[in-house]
């Protein structure tokens, strides 16, 4: 099975998201991907972001969003992690501030695989104590080893 931690890198989580809109999110989200892997456009991965959102917000509710997109050019999917202490306007499902938030960019040529992460994410974030405990959590080793933990737990 997929395991999100092939795919999240301790450099891919922020511990503390500064943003305060929706595309200001999407922007320090995808910037570690840039940094981490040269030559990435951030700008495109806004882009696609954005499209995707206009089809529904990713914002699923409780706290939670999942924004997701398919890229040309990325090898293979990246997974990334924020949290935003203030919370932010996401156009939610349940119309509350989103706190949480994983995004996932993949291959414009993976599907299956897209979505099995997609959905094996989904199911993580339905636990309530892996949404308090990634609220309360105190570093990026502590948000990391929860949710390695919790990707060990979820198949």
């Amino acid at each position: 099975m997929n395991k999100i931690r092939d795919m999240l890198q301790r450099e891919f989580i922020i511990q503390d998201l500064k943003a305060t809109g929706k595309k200001d999110v999407l922007e320090e989200l995808v910037h570690v991907f840039a940094e981490q892997n040269g030559g990435m456009d951030s700008e495109t991965m806004v882009r696609v972001l954005l499209e995707r959102e206009k089809l529904g917000s990713t914002g699923i509710g409780d706290g939670i969003a999942i924004p997701h997109g398919k890229l040309a050019g990325i090898e293979e999917i990246l997974v990334g992690f924020g949290r935003s202490r203030a919370g932010v306007d996401f156009n939610s499902l349940d119309g509350r501030p989103v706190h949480l938030f994983f995004i996932i960019m993949a291959p414009d040529t993976s599907s299956a695989k897209y979505l099995k992460v997609l959905a094996k994410i989904s199911r993580m974030l339905k636990d309530p104590k892996m949404r308090k405990d990634l609220l309360e959590a105190a570093s990026v080793d502590d948000l990391y080893r929860i949710i390695e933990t919790m990707d060990q737990k979820i198949v």
